[in-house]
């Protein structure tokens, strides 16, 4: 998968790590850049091509689709945190996580597959999280969408092989972003973080594992849970 003469849609290109990828895009050489939002108002990228999206709305979805016909790479990047608990939390707000993370993907790879197939396969990329891989009380209904979406990542790529699509993953831990601006740790330089990802895709890698911290909670998995969340 080249950058270079590629057509890039993003999704939640309007801030954050979503307008580096949109930024990252042009400065490669893709020839079209759909950078997407809810607000096509809050869009500021030069170069770019707005388009109107709430990827939980499925007729938002498909005029998308209808409108980007043209793509040949797909940035799954919108997303949003919540902080809710599964067993107390309110249960709306953690159907608006599985809504935006594991149903509005899954509802822009179905809308967009076969435009990647009949351009040549193209690529998928889905902005994942170490949180994938743990869970954090005071955000499980985040942690939980999370799972939910790389299980889709893997499934989907399965179902796509067989067209050329490739469909990366990519896991990352706290990034200096809106999101998490009350994060007092460590945060990783949102354009490092599509650095990596975009070097990800044109080596075609299934997965792109951004920082320390997310190598390090993959690695626990193969372990006994108590070893990780004693000392989480």
């Amino acid at each position: 998968m080249r950058i270079s003469g590629s057509v890039a849609l993003v999704t939640g290109a309007n801030r954050g790590i979503g307008r580096h990828f949109a930024q990252q895009l042009l400065e490669r050489g893709a020839k079209k850049v759909y950078a997407t939002a809810r607000d096509t108002a809050t869009i500021d990228l030069p170069g770019v091509e707005a388009l109107r999206l709430d990827i939980t709305d499925p007729a938002a979805v498909r005029a998308a689709a209808e409108a980007a016909g043209d793509v040949t790479l797909l940035i799954n990047n919108a997303g949003i945190a919540t902080y809710t608990n599964l067993v107390t939390g309110d249960l709306d707000k953690i159907r608006l996580e599985m809504d935006t993370h594991f149903y509005g993907t899954l509802g822009m790879i179905r809308a967009f597959a076969p435009i990647l197939g009949a351009n040549g396969g193209g690529a998928i990329v889905n902005v994942l999280s170490a949180l994938s891989w743990f869970s954090y009380d005071g955000a499980n209904a985040y942690s939980t969408a999370k799972a939910a979406e790389w299980s889709l990542t893997n499934g989907v790529r399965l179902e796509l092989r067989g067209q050329g699509t490739l469909v990366t993953g990519v896991h990352l831990g706290a990034a200096d972003t809106d999101m998490m601006r009350d994060y007092e740790g460590e945060k990783s330089d949102p354009a490092d973080v599509v650095r990596a990802a975009l070097d990800g895709v044109e080596a075609d890698r299934l997965e792109v594992v951004v920082d320390e911290w997310s190598a390090k909670v993959k690695a626990s998995l193969a372990d006994d849970p108590s070893a990780f969340y004693g000392a989480a």
